[in-house]
């Protein structure tokens, strides 16, 4: 199975009972098709940055989930057909990103190397001609 991130933006007139309800039915979507729900993420009421669908604002949910192509699939198609969700976008979590990003990565701030000392010309040839 895949991890898979799905953001989508609610718009900022449903309820919040309405936005539970709807997280609630893409939990059971995910648990239904075998796979495994990892976070929820509510991140709240953001200004967009174009109108969609006549909407300034709207009500940003990250949903992180383990799944196969055929749980996206379903879980798009029923964002789609709701009318209180303006826009959505599925991201594929690649495991060897993560795992770099795990990774402790080198002080930036550290000294560079040293670098190679110039080496001499060989004393038998001139490097610029006089005239």
């Amino acid at each position: 199975m895949a991890k898979y991130e799905m953001m989508f933006i609610a718009r900022t007139d449903v309820p919040e009972e309405e936005i539970d309800k709807l997280t609630a039915q893409m939990d059971a979507v995910v648990s239904g098709a075998g796979g495994k729900t990892e976070k929820i993420d509510k991140m709240g009421r953001r200004r967009l940055a174009y109108r969609v669908k006549k909407q300034r604002e709207g009500f940003y949910i990250l949903f992180t989930f383990e799944g196969n192509g055929d749980t996206v699939r379903e879980f798009e198609r029923r964002l789609k057909v709701t009318d209180s969700v303006i826009k959505f976008l599925t991201v594929r979590v690649d495991g060897r990103v993560k795992a770099a990003e795990a990774k402790p990565s080198p002080d930036r701030h550290a000294a560079p190397a040293p670098a190679p000392a110039p080496s001499e010309a060989p004393s038998g040839t001139e490097t610029a001609s006089q005239n």
